[in-house]
């Protein structure tokens, strides 16, 4: 019999866990015996939270972490149809309305996203950690491109990111081959901001979104909407989105806190306002 709909929201609830300390929204993927492997219904929650975050004033940054050896071992492919027939569609709708809604739910969120990457980021889960804004990886986490491993193709934005990140060479490398990175060697092309100690993992992204609630809220909103858009844009346009984005912030109290300070010589006191 299944699970009533309160049931199951408990279960989702504990599979993705969620706090919110000092203006920083934590998601936690909380499946260590699958490797924090995504269900839809766990997906749906992160989604969900993410664009909560966004419209919370009181949230200023997110940080997205997992427990045990994987940070997420990407989709969980169990149970889903390998064989019968297919209406044409089908599968670019599963992705379109699953995979890269998350990608785009992490992309869009108007507030700055951490990764802690914790351990094994696999396929999709490589590219929830990648399309964060800052990526702080464990020295035992390790990056793979696991598509071609399973005749797949990369999915969740992944050939959307990776040439972004790495150049098309490189992206090429670890998609055609799938061999696992490891966090010294992303740091190296990269893909990651800061490798640490294991132990020291939790402390420092911690330390980091703490500095990231206390800064100006806008204007880092503004400023991974302009960054983020760079690339496909050219140079008019994003000239144009950068006047558009100056003009937005300067009527934020943050903007006039930040310039009233220096004018004042002091440290600003910035409220995400």
């Amino acid at each position: 019999m299944p699970d009533s709909p309160r049931e199951s929201e408990i279960s989702v609830e504990s599979l993705i866990r969620h706090t919110t300390d000092n203006q920083v929204c934590r998601i936690t993927l909380n499946r260590p015996e699958a490797l924090n492997a995504l269900t839809p219904d766990q997906r749906e929650r992160i989604i969900r939270l993410l664009d909560e975050a966004s419209a919370d004033p009181d949230v200023r940054a997110v940080v997205i972490t997992g427990t045990g050896r994987g940070f997420c071992a990407g989709a969980d492919l169990r149970g889903t149809a390998t064989t019968g027939q297919r209406t044409a569609g089908d599968v670019a709708r599963t992705l379109r309305t699953g995979a890269q809604r998350l990608i785009a739910a992490v992309l869009d969120c108007e507030k700055p996203v951490i990764a802690a990457v914790n351990g094994t980021a696999a396929g999709l889960g490589a590219h929830l950690a990648l399309a964060c804004d800052l990526v702080l990886a464990a020295e035992s986490a390790r990056f793979i491109e696991v598509f071609v491993r399973r005749g797949l193709v990369p999915d969740g934005g992944g050939a959307y990111l990776l040439p972004r990140l790495v150049g098309p060479q490189r992206a090429k490398e670890l998609m055609f081959f799938g061999d696992a990175l490891t966090a010294t060697d992303a740091e190296r092309l990269g893909l990651v901001n800061r490798v640490v100690p294991d132990a020291e993992l939790d402390r420092t992204a911690r330390e980091w979104a703490a500095r990231l609630a206390a800064g100006p809220t806008r204007a880092l909103a503004l400023t991974k909407q302009l960054v983020n858009a760079c690339l496909d844009t050219d140079r008019a346009t994003a000239f144009a989105a950068e006047a558009a984005a100056q003009e937005i912030n300067m009527t934020t109290a943050d903007a006039q806190e930040g310039v009233r300070s220096f004018v004042e010589r002091r440290n600003p006191e910035y409220r995400g306002r």
